[in-house]
């Protein structure tokens, strides 16, 4: 469904300490890498580029310390298993690092799972965002090895107060909903904001990726559509690639309920035309579209 809608791209979010040993040497059980496999190799079977995470491990950024080798472990395994697949799947890091994961702490373990992955895999293309929830504001005290097979991710949710309005587990969320975005002042933060995202990337010779943005069902369907179709539209402008996030849950562009796309998200994120662009555009950019 995702690649016939014209996607070529999927970001795959895997919780994979939840599917480990909490023992050295920290195993991931075969039948959880089983399924990630089959996942996988539908998606490089269909064509889409695949971007892997580790996804949820909510542990390490509460006690870094007490994961860290454990972290590591997982992307040893992870490396090593996934190590002939074609250049288009990427790994990336770590998905939002938050809380003790700050920036240098994220700084100095994203180093050693960095030179973890290059043991493997010494030329895949590796994805790592900064710490504060991989957002913009992060990028300040973002440090990063000397690698040009680096991307840098960001996510994209502002403002929060209309993307994530009613969102169960976000603080006094309730207090937004009815939120309403659209404005030309509200239109001109989101370029500002990414423009000054591209403006560092440009700055330190990185490329730049969206790997995530969206914004919450519980939103005015037009608001919605018309936020994402905005956000989409300055990324293309500024030549940022861009996964959307997600699929088919809070913030999903496809309903498993009906079997059906939200044909509104999907233009939005689609336009008529896109995916043909998109592809001619992948020849000549490494990192992934969508």
């Amino acid at each position: 469904m995702i690649q016939s809608a014209g996607f070529d791209t999927v970001r795959v979010p895997v919780a994979w300490s939840r599917h480990a040993s909490t023992r050295a040497p920290f195993e991931i059980r075969p039948s959880f890498f089983a399924a990630v496999d089959e996942l996988l190799h539908g998606a490089i079977e269909r064509e889409l580029d695949v971007i892997v995470d580790i996804h949820h491990y909510d542990e390490l950024c509460s006690d870094p310390a007490a994961h860290h080798d454990r972290f590591l472990a997982l992307w040893t395994q992870i490396g090593e298993r996934y190590a002939a697949l074609p250049p288009t799947v990427r790994f990336e890091l770590l998905n939002e690092p938050h809380q003790q994961l700050d920036g240098q702490c994220w700084n100095d373990l994203l180093a050693e799972a960095f030179a973890v992955v290059r043991e493997s895999n010494p030329h895949r293309e590796v994805v790592v965002g900064p710490a504060e929830m991989n957002t913009i504001a992060g990028l300040a005290y973002l440090e990063l090895p000397d690698d040009d097979r680096l991307i840098v991710s960001i996510h994209y949710y502002l403002p929060l107060s209309f993307t994530h309005q009613g969102a169960d587990w976000w603080p006094h969320a309730a207090d937004w909903l009815g939120t309403r975005w659209g404005s030309a002042a509200e239109r001109d933060v989101v370029r500002r904001d990414l423009g000054a995202a591209v403006a560092w990337s440009h700055q330190r010779g990185r490329q730049l990726l969206i790997g995530e943005f969206g914004a919450i069902h519980l939103a005015a369907a037009d608001d919605r559509a018309a936020w994402t179709a905005h956000v989409r539209t300055i990324t293309d402008e500024l030549g940022i690639p861009w996964c959307y996030g997600d699929f088919a849950t809070d913030f999903g562009a496809y309903d498993p309920a009906t079997g059906h796309w939200d044909e509104r998200l999907r233009h939005a994120l689609l336009p008529t035309g896109a995916a043909a662009s998109a592809r001619t555009h992948r020849q000549h950019r490494t990192t992934p579209r969508k």
